[in-house]
């Protein structure tokens, strides 16, 4: 069993037995973050979900004890759609959100694709792609679903993001020097002291997750800091 590290002291409530509702509620208690989930809901993009460090960040900087959060001014949308595999979608969705939130640098990548450039078969959804990220603290999306609850998307799970561990997924472990290239160009240990980088999993020890619809609403005035 792992021994999570926690909070800083007084820094957020314990973690509960779900902490996938938990990741849900932080980042319903951003208002920003909620009006950039309502953006891309309204572009309809199958498979959809904001990944990376719109939820990774969020959760380190919650759990150092960091407030008011360091803003971002990236922003990962991920989707999955075969039938329409062109980069003129993606640059029209980009265009949309950066008229709704200037400033912001959207990046809307369809997944379907994303296995050229990397040289594999073609995925099969949005969390298959996912797994052929470098890091698994990284693969944790987010959704709005149309009835304004969240879900998060994980295939990884989420006990290495919330136990501030970083590991190579099991693709990024046949990548090694990419892997570590990425952690020294993100500064990383640098921005969160208390992250710890891990030997990766055998991937029969890895969770095999999916969607997990919460029953966090947006709205609902949890503020986790």
């Amino acid at each position: 069993m792992r021994t999570r590290p926690g909070p800083v002291p007084g820094a957020v409530p314990g973690i509960p037995s779900d902490p996938m509702s938990w990741i849900a509620r932080l980042v319903a208690a951003d208002a920003r973050a909620v009006g950039q989930l309502r953006a891309v809901r309204e572009l309809a993009l199958p498979d959809w979900c904001i990944a990376a460090g719109f939820v990774r960040d969020r959760v380190w900087d919650a759990l150092h004890g960091m407030a008011p959060r360091r803003e971002r001014h990236d922003v990962d949308v991920l989707f999955f759609d075969q039938a329409d595999a062109g980069r003129e979608r993606e640059a029209d969705a980009e265009a949309r959100l950066a008229r709704a939130f200037a400033g912001t640098a959207w990046e809307v990548r369809n997944q379907a694709r994303m296995h050229v450039a990397k040289g594999l078969p073609p995925h099969r959804d949005t969390a298959h792609a996912m797994t052929f990220w470098l890091e698994t603290p990284t693969a944790v999306g987010i959704r709005l679903d149309a009835d304004d609850t969240l879900a998060v998307i994980a295939p990884f799970g989420v006990d290495d993001l919330l136990d501030l561990a970083c590991r190579p997924t099991p693709w990024g472990a046949t990548r090694r020097a990419d892997y570590e290239a990425r952690i020294a160009a993100k500064r990383w240990l640098a921005h969160w002291p208390r992250l710890r980088l891990e030997a990766p999993l055998a991937r029969a020890d890895l969770p095999a997750l999916g969607w997990r619809r919460t029953d966090q609403r947006v709205g609902t005035g949890f503020s986790p800091l």
